[in-house]
């Protein structure tokens, strides 16, 4: 008898599927991590003694089904493409790519996600940044938004396979966490607002002073940094 691997975690899967819900109803969520002290993804947490969980102010899923707002545009200003989106969600920035006349592709390991970006006529693909992609060493632009840094709890990692798929002049765009200094990486999971919980996956949140470190690490340097409505993004390039 052949027993098929187990799959990873990832943000918001498995269990209730709270992240699937969300989309499909623009409902909130929050992220929690295992350990007990709650935290938002984007921002940094405080220690369980400390954090007020009344306080925490979970973010609107619905934001992600929206047109891109103008912080999200300037990670496209001056883009020829090809643009790969990874943790794209419901497409938004796939759509303003498109809008531009952009070749672009989303990538997210969310099925309900992925068909939701199709319903639309949106080009996305259902998997991993880490698994074999079409384009590989092709792409001009990836973008990590919405605190897509974290994918997988380990950034030097995401960005090392980032620098991969890259064209030798193209560049990642991150969108990093409100406290520039914050380095941390974590095990969580997402509540939606009806208390339904997902399985517990890696996850890390990282802020414009620490992105440096990783960035090195990875072959990859900080060439421009940026800040529009609160929202800070960094752009890296080969070293």
């Amino acid at each position: 008898m052949t027993i098929a691997p187990e799959q990873p975690a990832t943000f918001g899967s498995g269990g209730a599927e709270p992240y699937a819900r969300a989309l499909r109803h623009e409902g909130l969520l929050q992220l929690v991590r295992a350990a007990g002290a709650v935290g938002t993804v984007g921002r940094p947490a405080s220690p369980p003694a400390t954090r007020d969980r009344d306080a925490d102010e979970p973010f609107d899923v619905a934001r992600w089904s929206a047109d891109a707002d103008a912080a999200d545009l300037t990670t496209l200003d001056a883009e020829t493409g090809p643009v790969l989106d990874i943790g794209c969600g419901p497409a938004r920035m796939v759509r303003a790519a498109v809008d531009r006349g952009l070749t672009v592709l989303g990538l997210d390991v969310s099925p309900t996600a992925v068909a939701m970006a199709r319903e639309a006529g949106l080009p996305v693909a259902g998997g991993s940044v880490f698994d074999p992609l079409p384009r590989e060493g092709e792409w001009n632009l990836a973008l990590l938004l919405d605190g897509n840094v974290g994918i997988g709890g380990d950034p030097t990692a995401l960005l090392t396979r980032c620098a991969e798929i890259l064209t030798a002049d193209g560049s990642v765009v991150v969108e990093t966490a409100p406290d520039a200094s914050l380095d941390d990486s974590y095990e969580a999971h997402v509540v939606d607002d009806l208390g339904h919980a997902s399985a517990t996956f890696p996850w890390a949140e990282v802020g414009r002073e620490a992105l440096h470190r990783h960035a090195r690490r990875s072959g990859l340097r900080v060439a421009q940094t940026w800040s529009v409505d609160g929202r800070t993004f960094c752009r890296l390039r080969a070293r």
